[in-house]
């Protein structure tokens, strides 16, 4: 089994994106599984370039894209990616779509095809916090997720695929008080622990209450 893992270039202002440093500190096998990774940038549409040109060299049996998601106190699978670009900022290029669709010919919405509330379960077993999450934004991160399963969906039907947000690492709050954060290592452990249960979950999820009522 292959498992591509995505992380993002730093962005909107930030010197350090902490998924691209925790993608390549991923140890090259989890639970038997091949494990590579992929810097992707943090741009409107090049991001799912670059992506499906990795699907292309690797081709996965699952991805899983990692975000940041600055001021979140957990690692926070994604549920679902929604078909709109409205970027609250410019990306690194300087394009900032507004209720634009990603695909004109894709669904109005595509689920997660991860496990995620046993990435969820799998993570807290490791003594660190993970919730699922049902939005991923409307930028960057929500396009490559929507990219990616819209991909699945399309071209690489053998492939499953997701999104998992992080927190900001320790060293990036310095100056943002109050601000949730958590030390890179232990970010590396989560998302190796939610690595670890995408290859034990093949064929279905588990049932947890994973749901919020606003």
């Amino acid at each position: 089994m292959k498992i591509l893992v995505t992380g993002f270039d730093p962005f909107g202002g930030e010197k350090v994106n902490p998924a691209l440093e925790a993608v390549k500190l991923l140890p090259k096998e989890i639970h038997g599984a091949e494990v590579y990774w992929a810097e992707i940038p943090t741009v409107f549409y090049q991001s799912a370039e670059v992506l499906e040109a990795e699907i292309v060299r690797y081709h996965p049996d699952a991805v899983l894209c990692i975000g940041q998601a600055g001021g979140r106190a957990s690692l926070t699978p994604e549920r679902v990616a929604i078909n709109q670009d409205d970027a609250r900022i410019p990306d690194n290029q300087g394009n900032q779509p507004i209720d634009t669709p990603i695909r004109l010919d894709g669904e109005v919405a595509y689920f997660s095809t991860l496990p995620i509330k046993a990435m969820v379960q799998a993570i807290k077993e490791e003594g660190l916090p993970a919730t699922v999450s049902n939005t991923a934004g409307t930028f960057v991160c929500n396009h490559l997720m929507y990219q990616a399963l819209y991909l699945a969906d399309k071209k690489f039907p053998h492939m499953r695929a997701g999104f998992m947000h992080i927190p900001y690492m320790t060293e990036q709050v310095i100056n943002k008080s109050n601000t949730a954060s958590m030390n890179l290592t232990d970010i590396v452990r989560g998302i190796e622990a939610a690595i670890g249960a995408i290859v034990d979950y093949k064929d279905k999820d588990i049932k947890l209450v994973g749901g919020t009522t606003h």
